[in-house]
C-alpha cells in the first residue's frame, strides 16, 4: 500500500445499527469507498469496541475519523440518546491512535451527505417553486427522531444540529388530545418521538386499540410477540391486511408531516425539506398518498408559505455515512 493513502473512517451510529466505512479521501473533496460494515449497537457495550474490531479486521491507516451519533454532542462528547454508550473523541483519538477524530449529531450527518447524493436518491413528495433557496432542514424517523437544519449563508449550506425530536407534542385535534392524555399516563414527558419513531408508531397503535378504536385480531398480536411490532403494524397497513394498522400509520403519517411543518416554520427551510431515516422508504406509499403534505402544510396563514418549499424523501441509506466522511474532510479550524 502507498505510504501517502490517506484514509478517513466514517461512522452512523444509530440506537440499532452502528454503520462504519472506510474512504480514501482524493482530490478535489472526492471520496472513495473502501470498506464497509455494519454491527448491532445493542451487542456492543461502547463505539470503541466495534472501531478496534473494524479497524482489527481492515489493516489500513486511518489518518482521521468523524462519526455521526443519534444524541447531543458537546465539547465532543455525546450521551447517546437511545444506547447506554458516552461517545468521547478525546477518548477514541487515544484509544485507536487517529489523528483527528469529531463527533457530530447522526442529523447533522445526514445533511452534511445531502450534497454527495443524485435525483436519484430522492422521491418528491412536494414539488414547491423550481427557484426554491435558503435554508433548508431535515427530520429522520427510525428509533428516534431527529431534526437538523441547513444554514444558506448564500453561497453554501452549513449544516447544524438540534435535538428539536424532543419538544414537546402537541395535538392538532380532540383525537390527537385523547393520544396526548394517554401518553401522559405512560411517560412524564410526551415528546413527539414518543409518537414519531419506530416505538412511536406502536404506541399510537396501543393508544387507538387501548381507547376502543380498534379490534386487535389474534393473528395480529401474535406477529407482534415473535417480530418487531413497529414492522408488524407497518407491513399489515401497508397491505391492507388490518384497519387499525391502517388507522395507526395514518395518524403516524399525518403526524410525520405535521412535525416536518413545524421543523420548516422554526428555521424557514424555503430551500427545502428533506425526510431521512429508516422508516420513511419503507412507507412511501403512504408518504405519497398526500396525508404527509397535508399535515405538512396544514398551518393557518402560513399555508401557501409551505405549499412553495420542496420536500423530499431521501432513499439513499448511507446518506449519514457519506456525511460523516464529508465532515471527516473538513479542513482543521485554527
Amino acid at each position: 500500500m502507498e505510504e501517502n493513502r490517506r484514509v478517513i473512517l466514517a461512522g452512523d451510529i444509530g440506537g440499532t445499527h452502528t454503520r462504519l466505512a472506510l474512504f480514501q479521501m482524493e482530490g478535489e473533496g472526492l471520496l472513495q469507498s473502501l470498506v464497509e460494515e455494519t454491527f448491532p449497537s445493542g451487542e456492543f457495550a461502547g463505539l470503541d469496541q466495534i472501531v478496534s474490531q473494524f479497524l482489527s479486521a481492515h489493516n489500513l491507516p486511518v489518518e482521521r475519523a468523524c462519526f455521526g451519533v443519534a444524541g447531543p454532542i458537546k465539547h465532543n462528547r455525546c450521551e447517546a440518546t437511545n444506547l447506554h454508550w458516552v461517545v468521547d473523541a478525546r477518548q477514541l483519538t487515544a484509544e485507536l491512535g487517529i489523528k483527528l477524530v469529531r463527533l457530530i449529531n447522526d442529523l447533522e450527518a445526514n445533511a452534511y451527505g445531502l450534497a454527495a447524493l443524485q435525483t436519484k436518491d430522492f422521491v418528491v413528495l412536494n414539488q414547491g417553486v423550481s427557484d426554491a433557496e435558503g435554508n433548508a432542514a431535515i427530520i429522520a424517523a427510525g428509533t428516534g427522531l431527529g431534526e437538523a437544519g441547513l444554514y444558506w449563508d448564500g453561497q453554501q449550506h452549513l449544516p447544524f444540529a438540534c435535538e428539536g425530536g424532543h419538544t414537546d407534542f402537541s395535538p392538532r385535534s380532540d383525537l390527537e388530545a385523547d393520544l396526548l392524555r394517554y401518553l401522559l399516563a405512560h411517560f412524564e414527558h410526551v415528546s413527539y418521538e414518543r409518537v414519531l419513531s419506530g416505538p412511536g408508531l406502536v404506541h399510537i397503535y396501543n393508544f387507538l386499540r387501548d381507547t376502543g378504536r380498534g379490534q386487535e385480531a389474534v393473528w395480529l398480536a401474535e406477529e407482534m410477540r415473535q417480530h418487531e411490532p413497529s414492522a408488524v403494524i407497518s407491513r399489515a397497513a401497508l397491505e391492507r391486511k388490518c384497519p387499525l394498522c391502517g388507522r395507526a400509520l395514518d395518524l403516524f403519517v399525518s403526524l410525520y408531516g405535521a412535525e416536518a411543518g413545524n421543523l420548516a416554520l422554526k428555521i424557514m427551510a424555503t430551500g427545502g425539506v428533506f425526510v431521512a431515516g429508516g422508516i420513511a422508504p419503507k412507507i412511501l406509499k403512504k408518504l405519497t398518498a398526500g396525508t404527509f403534505i397535508e399535515g405538512f402544510a396544514a398551518k393557518g396563514r402560513m399555508k401557501p408559505l409551505l405549499q412553495t418549499i420542496p420536500v423530499r424523501v431521501i432513499l439513499n441509506d448511507k446518506t449519514a455515512l457519506l456525511g460523516a466522511a464529508r465532515c471527516a474532510a473538513l479542513p482543521e479550524k485554527n
